[in-house]
């Protein structure tokens, strides 16, 4: 796949003199990623995904709940699977709209997603290998420390070493690879490339990436929190209305249950009366399709936000 950004390959990963990065237009990117809530492709295939995954899921409870282990383990693999695989494809979707290409077919962008998901896991599996060498390389220097004579001198190194590093591992692993691993690749790079340009961005733009990061959470946030608000709101008004139209005498709450991700299964039904279970099925039901809408309105921002974030650091290392 072509490079998004149209660096040659041999000076993709090449230090050269660098422009001053554009706070201004970079935050505004990153805020405007909450155009995302009108990605029908993209909120098509999470939609598909969540529920796929939240089928799956359910099932292996039941089959837990039965002891039937072996079914439980599949069909929670299951579950992870479709999960991700369904996020990497809104992801590549979400792709196309930061870079501005044209967007691929649903169908496509499934196929797109089982041939390169793995590179995701094969770049944070590296990135994990080279945190635990990181971790390797502090206990080594407390062994140090804990030898005779040299060692309370060597422990004088090891306390601001320990927290710098702990600190700055910890930070770069919540701002870079957590989030940005997965746009590398979706913007075409390899499990190799992927893992240099995560190291570049670590030791290059850092800070950028925690303001950047800071500003999508906060997107991220008011998406959550008015989606919240509207399902509260309107599942209140639809449960006093139901109620008033319908002439069956239930707590509202009962009615509301599926808008906040419950089951039949988590309905006790002693003193409901027999004529209201019908109405209280379907509008579990109902109202867990406005709780997968509501769960995918944020994380469609959130997969758009982080291709934002990573194309406006890279385009900050163009060379003028």
């Amino acid at each position: 796949m072509a490079d998004p950004l149209n660096f040659p390959p041999s000076d993709r990963f090449d230090p050269a003199p660098r422009r001053r990065f554009d706070w201004w237009q970079a935050l505004v990117r990153v805020l405007s990623s909450i155009e995302a809530v009108r990605d029908g492709r993209a909120m098509y295939v999470l939609l598909a995904a969540f529920s796929g995954a939240g089928l799956a899921l359910a099932t292996a409870q039941a089959s837990f709940g039965r002891g039937e282990m072996n079914w439980a383990i599949g069909q929670g693999a299951a579950a992870l699977f479709i999960a991700f695989y369904g996020s990497t494809a809104a992801g590549l979707l979400s792709m196309d709209r930061a870079l501005g290409r044209p967007s691929r077919d649903v169908v496509q962008a499934i196929e797109d997603a089982l041939g390169i998901g793995h590179r995701v896991l094969v770049a944070l599996l590296a990135m994990g290998v080279l945190g635990a060498g990181i971790v390797a390389g502090l206990l080594g220097l407390y062994w140090l420390s804990g030898l005779p004579k040299v060692g309370p001198w060597i422990f004088v190194l090891v306390v601001p070493v320990t927290v710098l590093v702990i600190g700055l591992a910890l930070m770069a692993a919540a701002v870079v690879v957590a989030p940005l691993t997965g746009p590398t690749v979706w913007a075409g790079a390899s499990s190799t490339e992927s893992v240099r340009l995560l190291l570049r961005l670590i030791r290059e733009r850092l800070l950028q990436a925690a303001v950047l990061m800071g500003g999508l959470s906060l997107a991220t946030g008011l998406v959550g929190a008015a989606c919240s608000v509207f399902v509260m709101v309107g599942g209140r008004v639809m449960a006093e209305a139901s109620i008033f139209m319908l002439g069956v005498d239930v707590n509202p709450q009962l009615l509301m249950a599926g808008l906040f991700g419950y089951g039949l299964h988590s309905i006790n039904a002693t003193g409901i009366p027999k004529e209201a279970l019908p109405y209280i099925s379907s509008a579990t039901v109902g109202g867990g399709v406005v709780f997968a809408l509501a769960l995918v309105m944020p994380t469609l921002v959130y997969l758009r936000g982080v291709c934002e974030v990573y194309l406006a650091l890279m385009a900050a290392d163009k060379t003028e």
